[in-house]
């Protein structure tokens, strides 16, 4: 009896045991929320923005260096504030009536524009590069997640979205389709050959190529391209054909422990802009009947510049295709603006607005508007001189490395003795007085740019 009754016993702690251990895991379990019972917006703050954007040097805060360009902290507890009903600080995306996310407008709301990097209903638009900058591409399932939240309303709390979208890892667009090369006698194509982007480096190049005309051309439409995770490409002219870079050579601007070249960032002196963009790819066409004037044998200074930010090397590469048009057709030269203030004087340890006047001597026609300063200088701002809209601000950049490049949807007309002002403040840490020059340590305030005359 006393065996039967203590195996009883053990069998009635054993099976209490087990129970126990049942609802032990039951517990567990229910300790990792379900995703779906988990609002989108914070499965979005999660899986996406704390991990892939609000890092260092990128949208973690308002100290990160890139933040005077792009103005958006995505860290958690602020994001979303920061983005719905907000408009976005990209020149075109807020013309074209965008805001940062607009509640059931996937379409209207740059975030989904800036993750979708093949998206083709924004191509051609100045709405900047793919996100994350310089990181790998996201799953195309986080991206129709995002997509379902914007169209759901946006909302701060509930499920809106299916969370198992969040594990889908397809990327679309990993591969890169160079743009194919004009045929005989329709343009000329230039390109930066592949190159390699080191972990955790950005890597900004110049080379000098030949555009390739025996004679004069005019290009009436320009196409760029470049892979992921570039900032920008950029062709350039020369102010001086007399001392150029050697052809096809490839000068960095920044040596391989991220010091500045300095040999470099001379020869950037002698730039004039001639065409670029910031986004992964643009079509650009001057108006009807106006074309740009490429003078036979002529060179460009071609800039481009990555960013990667992870563990293995990236490649870099980018064209831009130039359509001529023969001159009969051409009824308006498109020259190029460069207007510049050399008059400068920055005092040391202090903060000073720089302003000066360009009044043309005949009508113009504003196309294209950037400009070009030094480290120094923490905000450019272009506006009308003269005229009944004298005053209006036309431009603004707030990042002297990478200027927006703003293409006016309609030409800006500016009268015979009307003309541009630029007004420029700079910050000057340094303890002496800094002055116009061509060297880094010098500074520089230009406004380059489009136009033709106006008939």
């Amino acid at each position: 009896m006393n065996f039967l009754k203590y195996t009883h016993l053990g069998l009635c702690l054993a099976t209490s045991m087990l129970l126990l251990n049942m609802v032990s895991c039951k517990q567990g379990a229910t300790d990792s929320p379900d995703p779906a019972d988990i609002a989108s917006f914070d499965l979005i703050q999660q899986k996406i923005l704390t991990t892939s954007c609000a890092t260092s040097g990128c949208h973690a805060s308002e100290k990160d260096a890139s933040f005077v360009q792009h103005g958006l902290v995505l860290a958690e507890g602020v994001a979303y504030q920061n983005l719905v009903g907000v408009d976005p600080k990209n020149s075109e995306a807020k013309a074209d009536g965008l805001k940062r996310v607009k509640a059931f407008a996937s379409l209207e709301s740059l975030l989904y524009h800036k993750l979708n990097s093949t998206a083709s209903h924004h191509s051609g638009k100045q709405y900047g590069n793919p996100m994350p900058l310089g990181g790998a591409l996201l799953p195309d399932g986080q991206i129709e997640f995002v997509r379902r939240w914007i169209e759901a309303g946006a909302p701060k709390t509930g499920s809106v979205a299916d969370a198992a979208l969040l594990d889908d890892k397809n990327v679309t667009g990993v591969t890169y389709e160079p743009l194919p090369v004009p045929t005989a006698g329709t343009g000329f194509q230039m390109a930066i050959p592949t190159f390699d982007i080191q972990p955790n480096f950005e890597r900004e190049l110049f080379s000098r190529k030949m555009v390739g005309n025996t004679q004069d051309v005019y290009v009436n439409r320009y196409e760029t391209k470049m892979r992921s995770g570039s900032h920008h490409f950029v062709a350039y002219d020369f102010r001086s054909k007399t001392v150029l870079p050697n052809l096809n050579d490839v000068r960095d601007l920044r040596n391989a422990d991220n010091s500045l070249n300095l040999a470099t960032a001379l020869t950037m002196s002698n730039h004039v802009y001639l065409a670029g963009s910031q986004a992964q790819y643009q079509d650009y066409t001057f108006p009807e009947g106006a074309a740009l004037l490429i003078p036979a044998g002529a060179s460009l200074d071609l800039n481009s510049h990555f960013v990667n930010k992870t563990t293995g090397v990236m490649k870099g590469e980018a064209q831009i295709n130039l359509y001529t048009v023969d001159k009969s057709k051409v009824q308006r030269v498109v020259q190029t603006l460069d207007l510049g203030n050399t008059s400068l004087t920055i005092p040391g340890n202090g903060r000073v607005t720089l302003t000066k006047s360009f009044t043309f001597s005949q009508a113009r026609m504003i196309l294209t508007l950037t400009s070009h300063m030094h480290k120094l200088g923490e905000k450019f701002v272009i506006k009308i001189k003269g005229g009944s809209r004298d005053g209006e601000v036309v431009y603004t950049s707030t990042d002297w490395e990478h200027p927006d490049i703003v293409t006016l949807k309609t030409p800006l007309a500016l009268q015979k003795g009307e003309g541009l002002t630029s007004e420029i403040t700079y910050n000057n840490t340094t303890g002496k007085v800094v002055n116009f020059g061509l060297t880094s340590e010098d500074e520089m305030g230009i406004i380059f740019g489009y136009y033709y005359e106006a008939q």
